[in-house]
């Protein structure tokens, strides 16, 4: 498989959550397309990782995907809670 072909198939997978965060004005559909792109840079650095033979890029794409959407899981929580204190 052509390793460019799949690098593209990842950019443009990557970018229909930018698209959808940037039409939808609605704050948690912002926050899972930030989730979603997250999760799938982390996975492409996986990948170069991989192809690289480089285990100290894929250290930091698990530390990314095990920890980054964490944050992301506390602001929503926090929003949440501010929104119900306020009604």
């Amino acid at each position: 498989m052509n390793l460019n072909l799949v690098m593209i198939t990842m950019i443009v997978a990557l970018l229909i959550p930018i698209y959808e965060a940037w039409k939808d004005n609605n704050v948690w559909q912002k926050m899972l397309a930030f989730s979603s792109i997250a999760s799938k840079t982390s996975i492409m650095i996986l990948v170069v990782s991989v192809l690289r033979d480089d285990w100290m890029i894929g250290v930091v794409g698990v530390i990314i995907l095990s920890v980054g959407n964490a944050a992301l899981m506390l602001l929503a929580h926090i929003l949440k809670r501010m929104s119900d204190v306020s009604n």
